[in-house]
């Protein structure tokens, strides 16, 4: 745990108790501060009043003596409109920040100098996130991941020098933590997500770009167009600053696996080369041919990321084998290109954190011929996206909410079955491609969110395996 020591004294409200609200409440109160907190949820109200935390109605509370509202990552602060916890603090002019600025603050007051890493983007964030972890850990070093994947921030070790946090953020998080400034901060991609919650794609991606702006060092995905640009700003900022003698020049990478760049990082003969700026020289990083776990070119993307940050933190020179050494033996993850079981010449890969189709596109992108089970709650514009690819699928399998969106839009161009559950999606894709010659794959990548028939993409994927293994007795 990290106390939040820097709130000693004081009273915060806090809205949402689930288990990254938990860890904030307790570490609030390690900290020395008063929490009273809520959720709309009752049953949520009552493990937290069991485990000792002050629960109130925040409607029926004095605001004039509360410091700041600590926010849940999954309440709306801004659209499609703002919760009502957060628009009686803004009347109160109460701040309102998230356990990732807690976090910052009391870094900044204990251990300013404790290496950072922020990871974001639309799609390969938890992977990356996983990935640097990893070589980090590979080469001996104390490391802390969580954040948006596994572990909530608070619950995390506290910074302290030689300590290096590894955080997935989302944009939900950056936008309660006005403070962030990584050590190296990562911005993957961006791809339209989350209009729901943000209004448009400018004001998801203006969130997106604070994590470069503020960070020391930045690395930024180029070979999407709202990215580049995204780089393009950084560079002009840092340039305008050092032209002032305000701060160094050279802070800002670009990363790219679809073109050959001056300076950054991109691929050349299957491997990852970072250019320094202004130094002139290239470093050879590693590669990820061959590497099961990492294949396909969005994970080469995010192997770039990981081992460019490992370089800019001290992994080079005479510890350069260790990034490939650590490339080698990373695990995956689970739900994301998943290897779940094989039936003779059946392959069968859990990809159900693809939430989106930009997400399916990777996963369909590493495979020339697959059995494609999809479908839950769309995302806006569906799977037209898609469309490229469509020759690939040798027939679709729909499940949820979406499957007659689907259906129509694959009509004419894919083989397509309505199946409604998963399970009898499973079952149908399993016969046809046992039935078919050769290797098969059978490719779970729903592209949509699973609220319709799943709590969470991770249980959606826990049932898929589960199926696949039922299915091998």
């Amino acid at each position: 745990m990290t106390p939040v020591t820097h709130c000693a004294g004081r009273t915060l409200a806090l809205f949402g108790l689930g288990g990254s609200g938990l860890a904030t409440a307790d570490a609030l109160r390690a900290g020395g501060a008063r929490v009273i907190a809520w959720d709309d949820a009752e049953a949520a109200r009552a493990r937290a009043a069991a485990a000792g935390q002050e629960v109130a109605d925040l409607r029926g509370i004095d605001w004039g003596g509360v410091a700041s509202l600590v926010l849940t990552p999954g309440v709306p602060l801004t659209h499609p409109e703002p919760h009502w916890s957060a628009k009686l603090a803004r009347a109160a002019g109460v701040e309102i920040v998230g356990d990732v600025e807690l976090f910052c603050r009391e870094r900044a007051k204990i251990a300013p100098d404790a290496p950072l890493v922020a990871i974001t983007g639309t799609n390969g964030k938890s992977t990356t996130t996983a990935l640097t972890a990893h070589l980090f850990r590979s080469a001996g070093r104390d490391v802390q991941m969580g954040g948006n994947i596994g572990t909530a921030v608070l619950a995390l070790e506290p910074p302290a020098p030689g300590r290096i946090h590894v955080l997935e953020v989302s944009s939900y998080q950056i936008d309660l933590a006005p403070s962030l400034a990584p050590t190296v901060g990562m911005l993957l991609n961006l791809s339209l997500d989350h209009i729901d919650r943000h209004g448009t794609f400018e004001n998801y991606a203006a969130v997106k770009e604070r994590l470069i702006a503020r960070s020391d060092w930045s690395l930024t995905g180029v070979d999407d167009p709202a990215s580049a640009a995204v780089f393009e700003r950084a560079v002009e900022r840092e340039m305008r600053l050092h032209a002032r003698g305000h701060g160094p020049a050279g802070r800002h990478y670009p990363v790219s696996v679809r073109q050959d760049l001056p300076t950054g990082v991109s691929l050349s003969a299957g491997h990852m080369v970072l250019m320094r700026p202004y130094e002139g020289s290239e470093r050879i990083l590693g590669g990820t041919d061959g590497i099961a776990t990492l294949r396909g070119l969005h994970n080469a993307q995010n192997a770039c990321f990981a081992a460019a940050c490992a370089d800019l933190l001290g992994l080079r020179g005479a510890d350069a084998h260790v990034i490939q050494s650590g490339l080698n033996s990373f695990g995956g993850l689970p739900h994301r290109m998943e290897e779940v079981g094989r039936i003779g010449d059946v392959v069968f890969i859990n990809d159900s954190k693809a939430t989106n189709a930009d997400s399916a596109e990777k996963a369909l992108l590493c495979f020339p011929r697959v059995h494609w089970i999809l479908g839950g709650v769309p995302k806006a514009g569906g799977i037209e996206a898609l469309a490229p690819l469509f020759d690939r699928v040798a027939r679709a399998y729909l499940i949820g909410e979406a499957a007659d969106a689907f259906a129509s839009t694959l009509r004419g161009r894919v083989l397509s079955r309505r199946c409604g559950t998963l399970e009898r999606a499973v079952a149908a894709a399993a016969e046809d491609a046992r039935q078919a010659s050769g290797n098969q794959t059978v490719l779970f990548s729903p592209a949509c969110a699973s609220f319709d028939q799943f709590r969470n993409f991770e249980a959606r994927g826990d049932a898929f395996r589960a199926l696949v293994q039922k299915s091998k007795i």
